[in-house]
């Protein structure tokens, strides 16, 4: 089914979040199946405040290190969980070998959404995919603008919005989110309820649908 109507739903998403790229299939397949369109939302995380920062070399070898032997445990965690539903989902996720800054692979989800919406569901998936697999360099707007263009995106004038007005525009967006109640990533937006996992998938597609018989109970969905 072509999408076409807008949906009241918005979906904070951020690049170098394991948890976002896993919850990206099913929420761009829900957004088909039902022929709307979501606002996608970039959510650029801070990291570092509150899972502390490293960085490994190419041979896997920790070579800075400012996080707590807890944090260390969670982001393991969070690796291992966010890897089974990747693999189910015939997906490769590897493990960042630093904390990436993606605020410019983030601007550019914004720039697709104003200059050509239809073809955002193919730019996220051509750029969350080879980021996973180690393949993308999100901080070089020279790879990000290859992106764009190989997903046929016009990139006239990407350069100038990432650094002018893109920017101050992420940069608002980002001031703002943790007023609105919104810490992590995928966030599911619909009108005053805040749903913060893809667990809730079935319950947002309960709610776009009319909220026909009871609500599901939380479920993850593949």
């Amino acid at each position: 089914m072509a999408t076409s109507k807008t949906a009241e739903l918005t979906v904070y998403i951020d690049v170098k979040s394991p948890y976002a790229f896993i919850a990206l299939e099913p929420t761009l397949a829900l957004e088909h199946e039902l022929g709307l369109q979501f606002d996608w939302t970039p959510l650029t995380l801070d990291i570092p405040s509150y899972l502390g920062s490293a960085k490994k070399n190419d041979a896997g070898l920790i070579v800075e290190n400012n996080r707590t032997k807890s944090q260390w445990s969670g982001v393991k965690y969070a690796y291992k969980d966010a890897r089974r539903y990747a693999a189910l989902q015939d997906r490769t996720l590897l493990g960042t070998q630093k904390i990436w800054d993606s605020s410019l692979a983030n601007i550019s989800i914004s720039w697709v959404s104003k200059k050509d919406r239809k073809k955002l569901p193919a730019y996220l998936m051509n750029l969350f995919t080879p980021f996973w697999k180690r393949e993308l360099d999100i901080e070089d707007i020279n790879k990000v603008s290859e992106t764009l263009a190989s997903t046929n995106v016009d990139v006239n004038g990407f350069e100038a919005y990432a650094r002018g007005s893109g920017k101050k525009e992420h940069d608002m967006l980002q001031a703002s989110f943790h007023k609105q109640g919104i810490f992590g990533v995928p966030t599911y937006n619909l009108g005053d309820e805040f749903l913060f996992g893809r667990e809730h998938l079935p319950y947002v597609k309960w709610r776009l649908t009319g909220q026909k018989g009871n609500p599901p109970d939380i479920a993850y969905q593949i």
